[in-house]
């Protein structure tokens, strides 16, 4: 079997890779407080086609590790990816696209419902590069009325190793 060249969107998530600084702030729920998260992601790529990015958080949020695996399928023309969290049992498939302005990956998932419901609801995580050393990650829940409701959002900026460059 040949391994496949790198696409441009395997490219797009190559921008991923680093090691980064997290700050950001979550809500669980309309009647939660607000919570601020800090910690790092380091993210690698496997291979040219995927990426691995792990997320040591801290601050107020007890800890909690968390894996996100990213690449692109090109026969079903979407990123495809998965999130685990050592915080809960469910494994989030995720299936996105990419916007045409090459900025802000959409990615869909299904999982259990936190606002109060029982069964599943549809999310989203949203990464979108404000330049190349700062991308924000913006969670979101659809509500029983058709509404998105963002419930957590980060800043990753580059840690950069100035001996490097």
């Amino acid at each position: 079997m040949q391994i496949p060249e790198p696409s441009p969107e395997h490219l797009w998530l190559s921008r991923l890779v680093g090691e980064w600084t997290i700050r950001g702030e979550y809500r669980m729920g309309p009647d939660q407080p607000t919570t601020e998260t800090t910690g790092r992601e380091s993210v690698r790529s496997l291979g040219k086609l995927w990426t691995i990015g792990e997320w040591f958080s801290g601050g107020d949020a007890a800890e909690c590790d968390s894996i996100m695996t990213l690449g692109f399928d090109p026969r079903q023309d979407r990123f495809v990816g998965t999130f685990v969290t050592g915080a809960m049992t469910h494994l989030w498939p995720y299936v996105g696209t990419l916007d045409p302005e090459s900025r802000r990956l959409t990615l869909d998932s299904e999982g259990p419902d936190f606002l109060g419901g029982k069964g599943m609801s549809r999310y989203q995580d949203i990464i979108e590069f404000q330049d190349d050393d700062h991308r924000t990650l913006t969670a979101r829940v659809l509500g029983s009325d058709g509404e998105w409701r963002t419930f957590m959002t980060t800043h990753a900026r580059r840690i950069r190793n100035d001996s490097n460059v």
